[in-house]
């Protein structure tokens, strides 16, 4: 069988997977920056939002960043993977980017 991973074949997004006279280029982890192979431990480097943590990339929660990151009254931040979200706090509603109480 001939390693065609050793050429490099796929995308900075995907790590090559040698298979019986074949290969096949699969996705890196949604954590990586580019990776070797399946999973968060084997990224290359971590995305936007994941900080590398115990050898694995994992998602920063920007809600327990001592700045805070939701500037405007009455909101509330929530963290998603890789990034976070601000939404109005319970009791206030949304009205062109002001939280209003409901």
């Amino acid at each position: 069988d001939l390693d065609e991973c050793a050429a490099s074949p796929c995308k900075d997004d995907q790590y090559c997977l040698n298979t019986d006279g074949s290969f096949s280029c699969k996705a890196c982890d949604a954590s990586c920056a580019g990776c070797s192979g399946e999973g968060s431990e084997k990224c290359k480097a971590c995305a936007s939002g994941y900080v590398k943590e115990d050898g694995k990339c994992t998602d920063t929660d920007e809600c327990n960043l001592p700045e805070k990151v939701c500037m405007k009254e009455n909101q509330d931040c929530v963290n998603t993977s890789g990034s976070y979200k601000c939404v109005c706090s319970e009791g206030f509603e949304d009205k062109d980017g002001t939280c209003f109480q409901t």
